[in-house]
This record gives C-alpha cells, sequence and structure tokens, in this order.
C-alpha cells in the first residue's frame, strides 16, 4: 500500500471488536500501530482476550478489512480529505481532555479549524421557526466573537446554527454520526457542500457507515469535547442534546441553555437542564462573559433585546404563539388594520404564520 503506516493505522480501528479504550491501550503498550501488529500474542493478551488477539494476529486474512483500507486511502487522497490520527499535530487537542477520544479522525475541509476555539450550539430536530432564528443569531454572534460554531449537520438546530455561522462569513465544524462519505438527513446535502467548502466536516465512523442509531450518542461526545462551552437552543425531554449536554459537563466545560414557553414540549429539556445548573442565557454576550471571552462581538450579530422593540403589533405578540382574536384585543387594533400590520412583518422576517391561524415572533 501508498502509505503502511496509516494504512496500519485504519485496520487498527477496523477490525470488529477491538473498541477505542482497547486501541489506545494497544498502541501505549507497543508504540505504535505498525508496532502492534509485529507484537507476540503473548504481549497482547495483557490487553485482549484470546479471540480478539487471534483476530488481530490474522488481519492478513480479513479481504474485507483490506478493501475498506483501501478505500479509505483512496478517499483520502482526493484534494481537502484528511485523515488525523492521535500521533498528528493537526488533531484536534481539546478531544485529548475530553472523553474516549478516536484513534482517527475522518475530515473534509480545513483542518486548521479543528484547533480554533470553538462552541456548540445544539438543539431539537423538530425545531420551532423561532428556535431555528435564535441558533442562527447565536451562531451569529458567537463567530463574530471569534469562535467556529460546532454542531451535528442534523435537521432544525444544528443547520441552523451552521447556517447562522456561514451568513456571518464565520467558520463551523459538523460532527457527523456516518461515514465521512454519506450525509444525513439528505436533504442537508447542500449544506454540507457548503461546510466542506468554508469549514469543515469531521467523522469517527469508516468509509460508508450508515446512519445507525448508536452512532449519534458517540457523535455528541466528539461535538462537547471539541467546545469550550455548549448551548442548548430547543430540547424535548428525551432529546439527544441533553447528551451533548451532559457530556459537556462531564468533560468540564460550560452548559447553557435558552428558556421558552412553560407550554411548548421543546422548552422542557432546556428548563431541565437549567435547573440542573446550566446558565439560563437571552444574548450571546451572557454566554462570552460567563466564559470571560476577551473578543467583543459583533453589536449587529446579536439577537436583539425586548426593550429596544418599539413595533406595538410585536410588543403584542410577546414571545408566545398567539391566535388573531387574542392579538386584536391584546393590540387594540381592528381585525383589517392588524391583518395589514401583519403582513409586512411576515414579509420582512419578524413574525411567522403558524398552523391554525397563530402567529409568533421570530426576534
Amino acid at each position: 500500500m501508498a502509505n503502511p503506516e496509516l494504512s496500519a493505522w485504519l485496520r487498527l480501528t477496523l477490525i470488529p471488536g477491538i473498541g477505542g479504550e482497547s486501541q489506545r491501550q494497544l498502541l501505549k503498550t507497543c508504540g505504535g500501530p505498525e508496532a502492534v501488529f509485529n507484537a507476540s500474542p503473548a504481549a497482547l493478551r495483557g490487553i485482549l482476550g484470546d479471540g480478539l488477539v487471534a483476530r488481530l494476529s490474522g488481519h492478513d486474512c480479513h479481504a474485507a478489512i483490506e478493501a475498506e483500507i483501501e478505500a479509505a486511502l483512496a478517499w483520502a487522497g482526493q484534494p481537502g480529505n484528511h485523515i488525523l490520527t492521535l500521533a498528528d499535530a493537526a488533531y484536534p487537542q481539546a478531544l485529548l481532555t475530553a472523553a474516549d477520544p478516536p484513534v482517527l479522525l475522518y475530515a473534509k475541509g480545513d483542518i486548521a479549524l479543528l484547533n480554533r476555539p470553538a462552541f456548540a450550539i445544539v438543539g431539537s430536530r423538530s425545531a420551532t421557526k423561532q428556535g431555528e432564528a435564535n441558533a442562527e443569531a447565536f451562531a451569529a454572534a458567537l463567530c463574530g466573537a471569534g469562535f467556529v460554531v460546532v454542531s451535528g449537520l442534523a435537521a432544525g438546530i444544528d443547520a441552523a446554527a451552521h447556517r447562522g455561522a456561514l451568513k456571518a462569513s464565520g467558520t463551523t465544524i459538523a460532527v457527523i454520526g456516518t461515514g465521512i462519505d454519506r450525509i444525513y438527513p439528505a436533504r442537508n446535502e447542500v449544506l454540507a457542500r457548503e461546510i466542506a467548502e468554508h469549514g469543515v466536516i469531521v467523522s469517527e465512523f469508516a468509509i460508508g457507515t450508515p446512519p445507525l442509531p448508536a452512532n449519534f450518542p458517540r457523535r455528541n461526545r466528539l461535538i462537547a469535547g471539541l467546545s469550550r462551552g455548549t448551548l442548548v437552543v430547543e430540547a424535548a425531554k428525551q432529546s439527544g442534546s441533553l447528551i451533548t449536554a451532559r457530556l459537556a459537563a462531564e468533560a468540564g466545560r460550560e452548559v447553557f441553555a435558552i428558556p421558552g414557553s412553560i407550554h411548548s414540549p421543546q422548552s422542557k429539556g432546556c428548563h431541565a437542564l437549567i435547573k440542573q445548573g446550566a446558565k439560563l442565557v437571552e444574548s450571546a454576550q451572557d454566554i462570552l462573559e460567563e466564559l470571560r471571552w476577551g473578543n467583543v462581538a459583533n453589536p449587529a450579530a446579536l439577537p436583539p433585546t425586548r426593550e429596544a422593540e418599539t413595533d406595538p403589533v410585536l410588543v403584542a405578540l410577546g414571545t408566545d404563539p398567539c391566535d388573531l382574536d387574542t392579538l386584536t384585543e391584546r393590540s387594540g387594533f381592528a381585525a383589517n388594520d392588524l391583518l395589514a400590520r401583519l403582513l409586512p412583518l411576515e414579509l420582512d422576517g419578524r413574525i411567522a404564520s403558524l398552523p391554525g391561524g397563530r402567529y409568533q415572533r421570530l426576534n
């Protein structure tokens, strides 16, 4: 093979049954991946059981593994594609202080971003329009303050966070739960291409790995580990975002959450985090102050404050969804006048019309 050392790294990670902890212990004991495969069975038995020692020693007979190695090396040979090992200087140093750092990372894009100050924004796949708008605004503000925004390329809040970073001419890292050659969900394919061009996509999973449910909690630990803090924008009680928040806290990172309506299922997870000690935030400045971040955020990128709002319809609308009759009563406008005022606000992106004749503020 063209790169024997990288081939050995790949082979170590592709042998079934040998997990990350065992892989790292083998490397520590033997001194490198090639040395692992040259070690005697007696030396390996202190780390692996007999069955895994036999599997490791018989690696040359695994035609399927050799085919996977060839596919990975061919992928890495394409422009913009990288395979980073624990021994590489470009490997993200933040992961070395987090739980279970992967032996290999597949990356597509600008790998220098993996060692820049980063902040994670995560949340519900079934996000509200208000939640997506918040994610975009916070991402833009944090990029303006000098952070790389990290998220998981999922639908909803994750995608909005990536979009917000890119729209602000910032940078973003997408950590995915599939092989680097696959995009899930497929609707984010265009977004993924933009991230690969202006940011970086990262995966620890082998080429061709499908979107298996067990992969996503593992992906979440990398999102948390890469970042100095994690913001949960919207989350239901059983949201995977809560896993990311827990892993961030366990890694000694700060956890933040945006509160919402007590009636919204998408606020339950955020409220639970706040009860458990997560920092309640209303603006990106709250995050920067808590992190004692020296850079000053771009004020134009920060979510507008409620005090600065003077439009009487928006004031009457408040922060929760509201039907037309209630809004008429609150605002004092006649129904026809109110509809005439609502349309420009909707076209300007200030409000959204919801099912059931309701309206909600977006900023």
